[in-house]
């Protein structure tokens, strides 16, 4: 509106409709700061070591939004007692300078408003550490109790702040970095207090005692990165060094020749060859790994070698075309830069395929959690030799995939997929050590429940961490292929004029951003359901049966509603929406025919579940298809529409998720041991590439989980009497 008033053109002939029209945008704005600053003071008023700047800032604003009000205030400009009236026709600096006070004033009180939040966000995070220092030094289970209570009350406070923060971080690194360090607190609270609670019960037991200390470290240090990131510093006045990865090494590199076609003397050759050596160092990491595999490490020497020698033919030619451009030397140099870049992709394709080969193999082999079944049973046991034994294969499995997050972090693609490598890996380094000392205390202490409920958390933080690995190696291979935020397209999926003929008279409605991000929550839960059912539909060695491609369809029609909810993908209007799920619906429909003639084949036990499974299934899809073809007349009602749509296709998805494994179960039961699950193979040097079958674990959320911990809060009543 101010930039409106600034850009006015002053004309000779003003009409009604000009001058009723500027009125109003000067109106509005005076009202919208009006608005503005009685917010700004309220704060001030609850803040008083800032009341002072506060009030001033918010003084200002109203001050300048007065003055333009004054200045477009234009209708009597037709009488003649009006000529000594000053407005934004007789004075358009006024104007400019009031604007130019309204927006320093207004970005003050924004500045202030945001320091007070930071305030907020830091005494709370000093609230949990001055109760984490008390929850370190308490010797009984009662005093425990009490003050657990008041740190679960003071960790969703600090919940609250921190996710409100995190949704309004608009570097998408820093949201990254935040989302990272609320996970870690959230898992953390769950492992504080069974941990706590081991080392109250055995207080004696030095492996006890490492496990609860290593919880405390990895929650400060939590806690302290989130201050970083909020407060935008770093301790000791450091830089934050960012992690050089190869993608974003050749896509500099790339950027830099490219630019030769513009400017032949921008950067010089010893610029481009120490980004060359740069990047050829961390392909080291690659061929220098244990479990890169032979044919890829020679692949990836080749390409490095290759690129050495496109490099030296590409400065040869610069260098003359330096001196004397002629037409000959300007195509040699086109020819030497699209040598040079295609080396570059082809090397970038090597590593991202040596990576997420790897990946993929390893999430398959791990997805049964041998290791950590074996360590729960010896330690329940008390075998201490044999408990050893399971801890260093655990070791070396947390190698494994320290190693392939370090890979994989070079290919991700995206700086935040470089920072979820970065967390995956610190979480596989941290909890691997914990759960060896949670096992070793159980083995110490075999008939302690609380030891072994000890031990679970923190399998229970490996499993949940291998199974987020198997999403985040979907997103980098999404990143890779250039569909990231899309998917395969469902056959059936509307266009303008193939479907709904009598829908055409209606106007076809977005979703504005507001309900959008209303919707939101629900849109996620949908997303993780379709990876949940990919993982699923992956374990089937029959990739034809009419169960699966059934599921598969179903997926990525529910992909395409997801992406619908972020304003994304091929539905662009709450029309297309209502159609997809009709269809989706349909999907559902055939799903349960399938099913019933699946109960045909399986044993008369298993046959009523099937089919009580079937008639949800069928009932579910029924329930969406009325919904879907309900009409719906104006906004609000639309809206409504669109959620309940979304929220069905949600439970739908729940059930598809139950309803898959359940299916390959009763296959593989029938078919007495030919199966329908594929093996894992063993763990060889010579690896193919598979996909990952790790499933996208049931509690998976993109926030701090506020609901789990103030659960974990109000059952603490009960833990005396435990």
């Amino acid at each position: 509106q101010i930039t409106t008033l600034i850009n006015h053109k002053d004309k000779p002939k003003r009409s009604d409709k000009t001058l009723q029209a500027i009125q109003r945008v000067g109106q509005a704005v005076n009202l919208a700061v009006g608005r503005f600053v009685t917010v700004g003071e309220a704060i001030a008023n609850e803040n008083h070591e800032l009341k002072e700047e506060m009030s001033v800032a918010c003084i200002e604003a109203r001050r300048a939004g007065e003055t333009i009000a004054q200045l477009t205030d234009v209708t009597s400009l037709d009488h003649p007692e009006s000529d000594s009236h000053i407005t934004i026709f007789t004075d358009k600096t006024g104007v400019v300078k009031a604007a130019r006070l309204l927006l320093s004033s207004v970005t003050k009180v924004l500045v202030l408003a945001d320091r007070i939040v930071i305030k907020q966000i830091i005494t709370s995070r000093n609230k949990v550490l001055a109760t984490m220092e008390q929850l370190e030094k308490v010797s009984s289970f009662q005093e425990f109790v009490q003050i657990f209570s008041q740190f679960g009350n003071e960790m969703v406070e600090f919940a609250h702040l921190t996710g409100d923060r995190q949704n309004d971080l608009k570097d998408e690194k820093k949201k990254a970095r935040m989302a990272a360090s609320r996970a870690v607190l959230e898992k953390c609270t769950m492992m504080l207090l069974t941990a706590s609670k081991t080392c109250l019960r055995h207080p004696d037991c030095e492996s006890a005692r490492i496990n609860k200390d290593g919880v405390f470290h990895r929650m400060r240090l939590a806690l302290e990165q989130v201050i970083e990131i909020v407060t935008d510093s770093r301790p000791n006045g450091e830089n934050e060094m960012a992690p050089i990865s190869i993608y974003s090494g050749i896509k500099e590199f790339k950027n830099k020749v490219e630019g030769l076609r513009e400017n032949l003397y921008f950067l010089s050759k010893e610029n481009l060859s120490t980004m060359l050596e740069v990047i050829l160092e961390h392909t080291e990491d690659f061929t220098d790994s244990a479990y890169t595999s032979h044919e890829h490490r020679e692949h990836i020497l080749e390409l490095s070698k290759q690129a050495k020698m496109e490099l030296e033919q590409l400065v040869s030619v610069w260098m003359q075309a330096q001196n004397q451009k002629t037409k000959d030397l300007m195509e040699d140099l086109e020819v030497a830069i699209l040598k040079t870049c295609q080396c570059m992709n082809e090397l970038k394709r090597e590593v991202h395929s040596a990576a997420t080969s790897l990946a993929a193999d390893l999430l398959k082999y791990h997805t049964d959690h041998m290791v950590l079944k074996a360590l729960k049973i010896t330690g329940v046991e008390g075998n201490l030799e044999a408990v050893a034994e399971y801890t260093c294969k655990l070791s070396e499995q947390k190698e494994q995939l320290v190693e392939m997050c370090r890979l994989l972090r070079h290919v991700s693609g995206t700086e935040p997929l470089e920072i979820t490598c970065i967390h995956a890996e610190d979480t596989f380094q941290v909890t691997g050590p914990q759960i060896i000392s949670a096992a070793e205390t159980l083995a110490l202490h075999p008939s302690s429940k609380i030891a072994k409920e000890n031990l679970e958390v923190f399998c229970e933080a490996w499993e949940s961490q291998l199974s987020d690995m198997s999403l985040l190696l979907r997103e980098i291979n999404d990143v890779f292929e250039g569909r990231r935020g899309e998917k395969r397209v469902y056959l059936s999926l509307p266009r303008p004029g193939k479907h709904n003929a009598n829908l055409k008279a209606l106007k076809p409605v977005r979703l504005d951003t507001e309900e959008q991000a209303k919707i939101a929550k629900l849109g996620l839960e949908l997303h993780l359901l379709t990876s949940d059912v990919d993982s699923e539909t992956e374990k089937w060695e029959d990739q034809e049966n009419e169960i699966v491609q059934h599921g598969q369809g179903m997926s990525s029609m529910a992909y395409s509603m997801y992406l619908f909810t972020r304003g994304e993908g091929l539905l662009k209007t709450t029309q297309d929406l209502f159609h997809q799920a009709e269809i989706f619906a349909t999907e559902g429909t055939k799903l349960a025919s399938a099913l019933h003639a699946l109960s045909d084949q399986v044993h008369d036990d298993d046959k009523p579940l099937l089919l009580l499974e079937a008639e949800k299934l069928i009932s579910m899809c029924k329930q969406l298809q009325i919904t879907a073809k309900a009409s719906a007349q104006g906004k609000s009602a639309t809206f409504t529409k669109v959620d309940a749509c979304i929220l069905k296709t949600r439970n739908v998805m729940t059930l598809l998720c139950q309803l898959l494994p359940l299916c390959c179960k009763l296959l593989r039961k029938n078919k007495a041991g030919n199966g329908c699950l594929k093996p894992a193979p063993p763990w060889k040097e010579d690896r193919i590439r598979t996909g990952t079958n790790a499933r996208t674990p049931e509690r998976r959320v993109d926030t701090f989980g506020i609901k789990s911990l103030e659960n974990h809060v109000a059952n603490m009543t009960f833990l005396e009497s435990k």
